[in-house]
């Protein structure tokens, strides 16, 4: 049965080297771990902009990571794109912000901006993640492979 690791569980994951989380010292709360911007980010309205956490996340076949955004960024309009992280996965993480709101958002380099909430499998995932983002390392845009349109 899969089920949310609380703050205990977390730290005993990062014990056993289920979780990796570098650089050391992100605050864990009772149900997830704050990451924190990796750069100084003015979004003006209705601007989007892409951005990476400070620390690079590592989970086992064990573990599946879940980002969402911190309330109070929300609540000043921010909108972000929040991808699931999988098993096996290495790497900084990626974030599409977007600011709906009427006045401009402003977020410090280190400032906590999303928490990862972790899942514990019921049995370990048979294909760890491959794709196309493994060690990421500050923003990585787009990697999807776009069709070519040719016209008649």
């Amino acid at each position: 049965m899969s089920m949310a690791l609380s703050d205990k569980e977390i730290t005993s994951a990062m014990r056993k080297g289920e979780v990796n989380i570098d650089p050391r010292g992100s605050r864990i709360n009772p149900a997830g771990i704050d990451l924190r911007i990796d750069r100084d980010v003015r979004l003006e309205p209705k601007q989007q902009s892409l951005v990476a956490s400070i620390e690079t996340i590592e989970l086992s076949d064990r573990i599946v990571g879940f980002l969402h955004l911190r309330s109070s960024l929300a609540r000043e309009g921010l909108f972000a794109s929040l991808a699931l992280v999988d098993p096996g996965f290495r790497g900084q993480l990626t974030v599409s912000l977007y600011n709906s709101g009427d006045s401009a958002v402003n977020l410090e380099k280190g400032e906590r901006f999303v928490q990862l909430s972790l899942l514990r499998l019921g049995k370990p995932a048979i294909n760890k993640y491959a794709g196309r983002y493994q060690n990421s390392t500050g923003v990585v845009a787009s990697r999807r492979r776009k069709k070519s349109h040719t016209t008649k």
